[in-house]
């Protein structure tokens, strides 16, 4: 170990989360099972096609209303 080595830093965030997971031991389980319910689906080919086909191409500048990002508003 060298003598330079600051001790190791632990935010208050990660404190409380470390505490909460070890409070509560099934959180991580719960939150997996709550993502699986929105976000988690397996999708048909007809889906991906479907998503692909109603995806709108993104403008080049994204914050610009017009179509070129210099012109006079």
């Amino acid at each position: 170990m060298s003598i330079f080595r600051r001790p190791d830093y632990t935010s208050e965030t990660t404190e409380f989360l470390d505490g909460l997971k070890a409070s509560k031991p099934t959180l991580e389980a719960e939150q997996l099972a709550g993502r699986a319910i929105w976000w988690d689906k397996a999708q048909t080919l007809t889906e991906q096609a479907s998503h692909k086909e109603a995806r709108v191409p993104q403008k080049p500048y994204v914050y610009s209303t017009s179509s070129h990002p210099n012109a006079a508003q």
